[in-house]
């Protein structure tokens, strides 16, 4: 059955009026979700990709296995997907994406890392920690870098939702966080097909999934400031196949112009936190 014409342009208000509150609540809540991003169609056939590329990434050497950040193997962890499926390449750029990160670091940013990480049953936290403390020392004054996190699968509690800890996205250094964050910290829960983006200064962990057969998978695309180094050097780990496939956009998101940051200094903020408008470099 074909929607009549305001049918249409209801659920098209209604979507605006739900990324319009998103966009509020990132801003001052510092996190906010989106649902309804991805139909179940396309939110199942992510899914299939994002296996798809778990076995191509081992096939290719890339362990899906990182000491480093899991207890244990339960955690599949599936790095430079930009460069295994353009699915992920269409993701990253995906109007709803870049309209929550325009929103909240301004026009001109980078894409400094696109992951993913499923959570198997008996997977376990990592430690906590905040994107924005990884890449620049405080004082974190203002948000420099957020995810955009995609839920292929519901994600609640119990499967291992992304714990975070409220009100930490206005913490300016490292003597704000609690020694125990843990027991402060809160799921983000959101149905299979949302988007949940998070504030690069946000303190946060894997959760434990401790159900008994339900997976949980998330990908995890991290935009920066353009003044910040992004956490991968796209130049090494996109073949020179994909590079040649990309548009002026996505090259100079992902920092593969001969100038990347070049042309637009960070905003000036006012005295008073106000944002006032880029200064353009010559």
């Amino acid at each position: 059955m074909t929607a009549r014409r305001s049918e249409v342009q209801d659920l098209a208000r209604r979507g605006e009026n739900t990324l319009a509150e998103g966009r509020r609540r990132l801003r001052e809540d510092g996190w906010c979700v989106v649902p309804e991003v991805l139909s179940k169609e396309s939110t199942a056939q992510a899914l299939d990709h994002l296996w798809a590329a778990a076995a191509e990434s081992e096939r290719r050497g890339l362990a899906t296995y990182m000491p480093a950040l899991d207890p244990n193997a339960s955690n599949v962890r599936v790095f430079n997907l930009l460069d295994i499926d353009p699915l992920f390449r269409d993701l990253i750029r995906h109007p709803t994406a870049l309209d929550l990160v325009r929103s909240l670091l301004g026009e001109e940013f980078l894409i400094s890392n696109f992951t993913a990480n499923i959570a198997r049953p008996g997977s376990q936290s990592m430690p906590v920690h905040s994107d924005q403390a990884l890449v620049m020392p405080g004082p974190w004054a203002h948000p420099w870098a957020m995810n955009i996190i995609w839920a292929l699968t519901d994600v609640r509690l119990e499967n291992g939702a992304t714990l975070f800890l409220p009100g930490s996205h206005r913490f300016t250094d490292r003597s704000q966080v609690p020694g125990d964050p843990l027991p402060l910290m809160q799921p983000f829960e959101a149905p299979a097909g949302s988007i949940i983006a998070m504030e690069g200064r946000m303190w946060h962990t894997s959760g434990a999934n401790v159900t008994a057969g339900e997976d949980r998978a998330l990908l995890f695309g991290y935009y920066t400031a353009p003044f910040l180094r992004p956490q991968v050097n796209h130049n090494v780990t996109l073949s020179a196949q994909t590079q040649a496939s990309l548009d002026p956009p996505m090259r100079h998101w992902l920092g593969l112009e001969a100038e990347a940051n070049v042309g637009l200094a960070p905003e000036v903020f006012a005295a008073d936190g106000g944002r006032r408008e880029p200064v353009r470099v010559s």
